[in-house]
């Protein structure tokens, strides 16, 4: 992991993710992911953009597969925006830097009431 990006797991998830009082982009990946490695460079990027007001953190669902189930991860890398504990948008699959900035930035300002009128996608 970089310095702005943590490791999270399925045991620290709800306390890293799902209680932050600031949107989190989790990136669902695995070790041998070829995709994976290719967008952790951008993950990383994206994590120092954002530092500050954003949180990035990875989750190997391999070394985690309960999250991974919780939330349906059939496909990785898959990205998924938490705002206020709940996802309000997913990405599968290599995506560039300005896809995953523009899906920050609907969510990165609102405050907390209108995201929970948001709809997952």
């Amino acid at each position: 992991m970089s310095e702005h990006v943590k490791e999270t797991s399925d045991g620290s998830f709800e306390t890293d993710v799902l209680s932050s009082d600031r949107p989190v982009l989790v990136d669902f990946w695995a070790a041998w992911c070829a995709p994976c490695r290719m967008l952790s460079p951008t993950v990383e990027a994206i994590a120092e953009q954002y530092l500050g007001s954003v949180a990035v953190v990875k989750l190997n669902v391999d070394d985690n597969p309960s999250t991974a189930a919780t939330y349906g991860i059939k496909g990785i890398p898959t990205l998924i925006l938490f705002s206020g504990g709940k996802e309000v948008e997913r990405v599968v699959g290599a995506t560039s830097k300005q896809s995953i900035s523009r899906m920050i930035e609907r969510y990165d300002r609102l405050p907390e009431e209108a995201v929970t009128d948001c709809v997952a996608v």
